[in-house]
């Protein structure tokens, strides 16, 4: 079962009693307080809350993207600014956010330029990504000619060219169709399953956090804090009908309610 999978898992991203605090002109904005958390190496977590609930800023403070105010964050054992450096994650955002000026191919090879790999080593891993995510063939494409599903794929594809551990995902299919992401969200289980890296996705979707993780981490209204973190006793395989099962639902259930129990912090 999963939970026993993500139980005998290493620790990849570790939060202790994190806070994070916005100055601005109107005064303090109080994002995040006191969240702790352990992320295994190959877990699937989603974080779900309302918005505004700090599950974003939590997610860019894995990344360096934000600094905590307080507590401590590690990534690999290195602070988030450390593991950037070391490139110890590929990022997602909501929007595909492809250049359209480059081919899919080229969009998908930017980071390894910046890294300075080798033409070779290029052309070998961007063939590699692309066909990860069922994109053989579209390389030489550019970004308007494909569909909205498919440049996020090809985002996706970009953020796994060099190959990190960690995948953190800010709700890369919230502005696509439910059936466009019905097929996405089976395709991201594949690759996750075939690839074994560790994924932070955050999403609005209870169905969609349900069906991908290995662990739910509810958030509040801000300040941020976790509800419940919900292990998931869902089986790896995990067609999309599944979704209508007593077990799935009863998941589901259980987040709807650490999501009401949150607002009780409002």
């Amino acid at each position: 079962m999963m939970k026993d999978l993500s139980s005998m898992a290493a620790p990849v991203i570790e939060a202790q009693g994190v806070g994070l605090t916005f100055e601005t002109n109107d005064g303090p904005v109080h994002a995040l307080k006191d969240v702790n958390l352990t992320i295994g190496r190959g877990d699937f977590v989603s974080f779900i809350g309302p918005s505004g609930c700090g599950k974003t800023t939590f997610l860019r403070a894995i990344a360096a993207l934000e600094h905590p105010t307080e507590g401590r964050l590690t990534v690999n054992g290195m602070t988030p600014d450390k593991a950037r450096q070391a490139r110890a994650y590929g990022y997602v955002f909501q929007a595909a956010g492809l250049y359209p000026w480059r081919t899919i191919a080229g969009n998908v090879k930017l980071p390894l330029e910046i890294m300075g790999f080798s033409r070779a080593e290029q052309e070998e891993r961007v063939q590699k990504v692309l066909s990860l995510v069922d994109l053989e063939g579209f390389g030489k494409k550019f970004p308007w000619q494909l569909s909205g599903g498919m440049q996020q794929r090809a985002s996706i594809a970009r953020a796994l060219a060099f190959d990190a551990d960690i995948l953190l995902m800010d709700e890369p299919f919230g502005a696509l169709d439910e059936i466009v992401r019905d097929r996405l969200n089976e395709e991201l289980l594949k690759l996750w399953a075939r690839t074994g890296k560790t994924i932070g996705f955050v999403t609005h979707s209870i169905p969609e956090a349900v069906y991908l993780s290995t662990r739910i981490v509810v958030m509040s209204p801000r300040p941020g804090r976790i509800t419940d973190v919900i292990e998931s006793t869902l089986p790896r395989e995990r067609p999309l009908d599944i979704r209508d099962t007593p077990e799935f639902i009863a998941i589901a259930h259980r987040v709807r309610e650490g999501l009401r129990a949150g607002h009780s912090y409002d």
